[in-house]
This record gives C-alpha cells, sequence and structure tokens, in this order.
C-alpha cells in the first residue's frame, strides 16, 4: 500500500475485527478514550492530531446497537470538530436495516434514521458489508461502498469439499444471494418455502428442489435468531440430505442456540464479535478483514471499489 495521509480508529464493539483491518492495512489504530459516565453518558476524546486527515472509524452497530450507534456518532462528531479532512463510518454491520420501508401503518423507516443521524454528525462516506437491503444505500447523501462477503465465503466453502453439493435457500428473502452463489460456484439450487408466525418464530413448510443423497448449504445474509437457519436443516435432513452447513454474513444471534440442531457446521464471518462461541466445532468464523482493508486502501488511493464491490445481479 502506498503511503498516505489517512488515520484509522476504532469504537468499542468490534476492536478485533479492527485490529486485523489495521494489519492488513500495514498500520495501527489511532489512539482514541471513549468512557462510560456514571449515568450511562458515553464520553470520547480523540487523543492524536486528525487535522487535514482522512479517517476511518470501525464499529459494528450489532449486540449492544443502540450504544454502539450512539458511540460512533459522538466519534464522528469528535473527529468533524477535531478538524478531520473527511470522515469514512467503516460499518461491518449496519443496524436497524431490517425496517427498510413502511409495509405496515404507522411503523418507522429506521434503516433512513440512521443513515440521516450518520450524515448528520459529520460522515463523509458509508463502507459497508451485505446490507439487509440494496435499497440503503439511496437512503444517503454521501458515497455508500457496499461490499459482499461472497468471495471469503466461496473460498471456506470449496475447501469443505463436499459430495454433490446443492445451495439452498431457507426462506423467500435470500434466493437472490442463494442463486447468485449457486451460480457462481457451479451448484444446484434449491427452496425452503416457510411460513413465519411472528418476529421470533418461524415454521418451515416445503422443500423446492432435490436434496436426496446430497451436501447442502443453507445460504442468508443475517442470521437473527437461528430459528430459520434450524428449520432449514430440519426440512433438509428430513429430505434426505447427507449433511447441511450454513454459510451466513452477520451473526445477530446467540449461535450456541443454532448450533444445537441438525447443522453439521456453521460458517459466520466476523462482521459481528463471537467471544463465547470460537471453541465450538461445528462452529467457523470467517475473517473479513482482508476485504475491508482492501476497500480502505483503494479509497485512500482515489482508486474504483466497484471490483470489490460489485451489485448482486
Amino acid at each position: 500500500m502506498t503511503e498516505s495521509n489517512f488515520m484509522l480508529f476504532s469504537g468499542s464493539s468490534h476492536p478485533e475485527l479492527a485490529t486485523e483491518i489495521a494489519d492488513s492495512l500495514g498500520t495501527t489504530l489511532g489512539d482514541v478514550q471513549i468512557e462510560t459516565f456514571p449515568d450511562g453518558e458515553i464520553g470520547v476524546q480523540i487523543l492524536e492530531n486528525v487535522r487535514g486527515r482522512d479517517v476511518f472509524v470501525v464499529q459494528s452497530i450489532a449486540k449492544q446497537p443502540n450504544f454502539y450507534l450512539m458511540e460512533l456518532l459522538i466519534l464522528i462528531d469528535a473527529l468533524k470538530r477535531a478538524s478531520a479532512r473527511s470522515i469514512v463510518a467503516v460499518i461491518p454491520y449496519y443496524g436497524y436495516a431490517r425496517q427498510d420501508r413502511k409495509d405496515r401503518g404507522r411503523v418507522p423507516i429506521t434503516a433512513r434514521l440512521v443513515a440521516n443521524l450518520l450524515e448528520t454528525a459529520g460522515v463523509t462516506r458509508v463502507v459497508t458489508m451485505d446490507l439487509h437491503t440494496e435499497q440503503i444505500q439511496g437512503f444517503f447523501n454521501v458515497p455508500v461502498d457496499h461490499l459482499y462477503a461472497r468471495p471469503v465465503l466461496q473460498e471456506v466453502l470449496k475447501k469443505e469439499q463436499l459430495k454433490n453439493p446443492v445451495i439452498v435457500a431457507p426462506d423467500i428473502g435470500s434466493i437472490k444471494y442463494s442463486r447468485i452463489l449457486a451460480s457462481e460456484l457451479g451448484f444446484d439450487f434449491a427452496i425452503v418455502d416457510k411460513m413465519r408466525m411472528s418476529s421470533s418464530q418461524v415454521e418451515a413448510m416445503t422443500l423446492i428442489g432435490s436434496v436426496q443423497g446430497r451436501d447442502v448449504i443453507l445460504v442468508d445474509d443475517i442470521c437473527s435468531t437461528g430459528e430459520t437457519l434450524k428449520n432449514g436443516a430440519r426440512v433438509c435432513k428430513h429430505a434426505g440430505a447427507n449433511c447441511v452447513i450454513a454459510a451466513v454474513t452477520h451473526g445477530v444471534c446467540e449461535v450456541d442456540s443454532v448450533l444445537d440442531s441438525d447443522l453439521d457446521k456453521l460458517f459466520i464471518t466476523n462482521t459481528i464479535p463471537f467471544p463465547h462461541e470460537s471453541g465450538h466445532p461445528k462452529f467457523v468464523q470467517v475473517s473479513v478483514a482482508k476485504q475491508f482493508g482492501k476497500a480502505i486502501d483503494l479509497i485512500i488511493q482515489n482508486e474504483s471499489v466497484s471490483a470489490l464491490s460489485r451489485p448482486a445481479t
């Protein structure tokens, strides 16, 4: 990477990933002091001179989304008031993305609200991965680089040496993503047709396609409760699948609950930290640090990020 007048900072949501990104760029994280006052308010002080610098802030809005979103906004405000030339929010998991439209009366569009908050705070660009829906990019009036986890998930899936594999979409919402992955890997494709009973309960219904005697790969962008994957694994096993593994970008749920199912293995990227489940034999965490490092490097050098963020077509 060429030398550039940039600095990389991390919020407190995922310092491990931020450190990996810094390592991939051959740099270190900038010094920042983040504290919580006795009443719960967040205090921030940037301990580096950022005047005239291009600054990147890594923060996933997950696990404690309210806290980490507010922390990110305060970090951005501090950097703006310290005269940073540009402030790029690197958000591996963009929280509040699931409410992206008014599908019922009297509901918010939180994905747009978060975009407004980030812009008001002073962000000049956003880098994120596998948004819940791509239309969220249009909620911003600043550039958004939308990265995809498919390349890193494809690499680990290729190493699995699966026998007669088939990609299975665990619900209707993941059909597009699953079909693209199946096409890129040259695998067959099937669908689990399900009925969602409530926000936390899913009832799987039928399997469209054949998995008899085959190795199944369930693919999804977000694992919220784990019920979709658990039901998908159960349906596939009952339909005669040899084994069922899952590949997921964002693991919002508690992974232990998912592993206690018919799944034989679970791949999840590290857009969200999983400090407790990393030793489970069924659980494999896949790093996306190099993807973000490459994106940051391209932005620093004023080069196109489109090769990394080509849309899912």
